[in-house]
């Protein structure tokens, strides 16, 4: 136990130290009596409540309801852009202190999480294609696909009446997603809470709202059982000042009143320009993540590598059970595991970044000691054999004959770890990572533009990749002939 704290400290003191920041973090103003930041969890993509605007800056009704708070009862505190599922396992793993994230106060939640006094009303309706005209109210779904997000009170509406009105539950993990669904016409309908929906509807999503708001739970802010009462007490505390002062009214205005603004329409190009900064910085996550990562496996990979072709079948089985371990469990398994699993079994918290170096090295490392294993027995043993006969020591044989021609043999597949590596990094994003897919994601739920976002995302991935693999290529070239 005291090693692995060991291990995770120095981790995180180089990792935060290379990146500069808390990876993916907003600080907010207003310093405690007590000192402690608070770490809050947040969905990234539940607009009005809770985006990203142009700026980058995390905006909306559970933002700045926060951050009022957060200054009248002077207490500091830290976003988390987790998403709603990650936000709430991470509540329960006690890796934040709370989340805002318009989450519904229902009675099985309360089981495992103590809720602030209700903020928001809100209610269920059904949207469908702005285009679409068959479909009006519940029987029209008979047959038929229907697109919820996971965890919501939507997702809980709709298993209620799937059985009733006979349609299928397609589930997804944000509300842009889902939305995109119904409007490829895969799915027919989807079902959302009505503040978001209707936002949407007014930032042109292109959807329309068919039905009435049924009646739904609360929405509060969450920390765990029994934790952070004094946390509790301060949001309660600020929201009935905010209340009597008129602020609250203000900010719910402010995104879902009469006067609230409505995005500018913008023309492709303009939308790319606005977006490219957030996209490089994600870019620039991206990068750092792989080029850690692969440090990390590469030294895992040399390590287990020649234990497994040496001499001794201990280490032998020892790096075997490492590869089969951490080759064998998917990659997004892995990291739940590392970043949920691992901090609630020990006690203690562990950043995103380092989780995901974790994730990717671990994982990497049993590619990269495969890799190094088939390289080395590629070599013919006879010249082992030879050299050993000539008098040569087994360690000298290796590192001056089989080490250098292994290395040739190896060299393409470690240029394929390598891309493969920095497209895993996309899969981190279901653990609040701001990479380039999640910047992605992000300024999709602000802008309802997936075909524009997503082909840029994507051709950065491939100017990168293929950037990567010509260096590689020409690397490559100059060890086999030089």
């Amino acid at each position: 136990m005291k090693s692995l704290r060991v291990f995770y400290v120095f981790m995180s003191l180089l990792l935060l130290t290379a990146v500069g920041v808390p990876y993916g973090s907003v600080s907010a103003a207003g310093e405690p009596a007590s000192g402690k930041t608070y770490q809050i969890g947040t969905d990234v993509t539940f607009a009005p409540f809770e985006f990203q605007d142009a700026s980058g800056k995390f905006v909306g009704i559970d933002m700045d309801l926060l951050d009022a708070i957060a200054k009248d009862q002077n207490f500091k505190y830290e976003i988390k852009p987790l998403g709603f599922n990650a936000a709430v396992q991470a509540l329960e793993a006690n890796q934040v202190d709370g989340v805002i994230a318009g989450m519904s106060i229902t009675d099985e939640r309360k089981q495992k999480f103590d809720f602030s006094d209700p903020y928001f009303d809100s209610g269920v309706v059904m949207a469908i294609r702005q285009d679409q005209e068959s479909i009006k109210s519940y029987e029209d779904l008979r047959g038929k696909k229907v697109a919820v997000k996971t965890g919501t009170e939507g997702y809980s509406f709709a298993e209620s009446i799937s059985s009733k009105y006979g349609f299928t539950i397609v589930p997804f993990d944000d509300s842009a997603q889902m939305y995109d669904d119904v409007k490829t016409g895969n799915s027919v309908a989807c079902f959302d809470d009505f503040p978001v929906l209707a936002y949407g509807v007014e930032q042109n999503n292109g959807l329309k709202i068919v039905t009435e708001m049924e009646p739904g739970a609360s929405y509060g802010f969450a920390v765990s059982k029994g934790r952070n009462q004094e946390l509790l007490q301060k949001f309660n505390a600020g929201l009935v000042n905010l209340k009597a002062s008129g602020e609250y009214d203000r900010i719910k205005e402010k995104y879902i009143g009469e006067n609230a603004v409505s995005a500018p329409s913008q023309s492709r190009w303009g939308l790319i320009v606005e977006s490219l900064p957030s996209l490089l910085k994600g870019l620039g996550n991206t990068l750092l993540l792989t080029i850690v990562s692969l440090f990390f496996a590469f030294f895992l990979g040399l390590i287990f590598g020649f234990m497994k072709v040496g001499r001794n079948r201990w280490l032998r089985g020892i790096a075997t059970v490492f590869v089969d371990i951490f080759r064998g469990i998917p990659l997004l398994v892995l990291a739940f595991f590392i970043y949920f699993g691992i901090p609630q079994a020990f006690g203690f918290t562990m950043s995103p970044i380092v989780a995901a170096v974790l994730t990717l090295s671990l994982n990497a490392g049993a590619y990269v000691t495969e890799i190094i294993r088939g390289g080395i027995q590629s070599i013919d043993p006879g010249q082992l054999e030879a050299a050993r006969s000539l008098g040569l020591p087994y360690r000298k044989a290796m590192m001056k004959i089989i080490i250098p021609q292994a290395i040739k043999v190896m060299i393409p597949t470690f240029i394929n770890q390598l891309v493969i590596t920095l497209k895993d990094t996309s899969i981190l994003s279901v653990i609040g990572l701001v990479e380039l897919t999640q910047s992605g994601k992000i300024i999709i739920a602000r802008t309802f533009a997936s075909f524009d976002i997503w082909l840029v995302v994507a051709i950065m991935y491939l100017v990168v990749i293929t950037i990567l693999t010509k260096i590689s290529d020409r690397l490559e070239r100059k060890v086999r002939h030089g």
